[in-house]
């Protein structure tokens, strides 16, 4: 038996992202994107916890296959739509979603500023959106640790300048400067992307949260 906690399996971390996107949406009713959804790990999550539609888009469409089968295989079929597109140029009419989330793919749009900008275009007045990454604040802490040890030594792995990215793309900073190049009328950042591994709140992660408090979209 492999004792190793270097290649021990980790719990699963989409249901305790879906509990908190609900948590701060405060609704399980309406039309929910989930931008950047791959294969629907954290879409068809909440999608299982809610009663509204969940719209998956992303620009892979054999993930997006897989997610449909995944879906059916939950049951959740009647529930779930998905759309191949990317985040800067949602294939979405203005005002038509409820819920915008996203977990782990900000990171990879080209242009995260303007994805910002059909978040917010797309988002019904009173919508709110969730979006950045980590594990979920009912994630165990010493799973979060080791989770976090792994990514931060996979980043360092690739050089001083990879792991220099890695520790930016995620810093409370970038994603203040970023809300604020897509022009959001308010938002807030919560968690410490870049935590060390020893942190307790590390792994918890980090996220923009914005609501559309004003009937003009951008």
């Amino acid at each position: 038996m492999n004792n190793d906690s270097s290649s021990a399996e980790l719990p699963d971390f989409y249901e305790t992202v879906a509990a908190d996107m609900l948590d701060y949406a405060g609704t399980g009713e309406g039309v929910w994107l989930d931008v950047g959804s791959g294969a629907g790990g954290v879409g068809l999550a909440v999608a299982a916890r809610c009663t509204g539609t969940m719209v998956l888009l992303d620009p892979n469409a054999e993930a997006l296959l897989q997610a449909i089968a995944q879906a059916q295989v939950r049951g959740l079929s009647g529930r779930v739509v998905a759309l191949v597109g990317a985040a800067e140029k949602m294939p979405l009419c203005d005002g038509s979603v409820d819920v915008v989330i996203s977990r782990g793919s900000f990171y990879f749009w080209q242009d995260r500023a303007q994805g910002l900008r059909e978040a917010y275009r797309v988002l019904l007045v009173g919508g709110k959106a969730m979006i950045g990454g980590g594990l979920g604040t009912r994630y165990p802490e010493g799973a979060r640790r080791e989770f976090t040890r792994r990514r931060r030594e996979g980043a360092a792995a690739g050089g001083p300048e990879s792991a220099r990215r890695f520790a930016e793309d995620r810093s409370p900073e970038t994603f203040r400067r970023l809300a604020r190049d897509a022009g959001l009328p308010s938002f807030d950042v919560i968690g410490e992307g870049g935590s060390a591994a020893d942190d307790p709140n590390a792994g918890v992660g980090i996220w923009l949260r914005f609501a559309k408090e004003q009937a003009n979209a951008q």
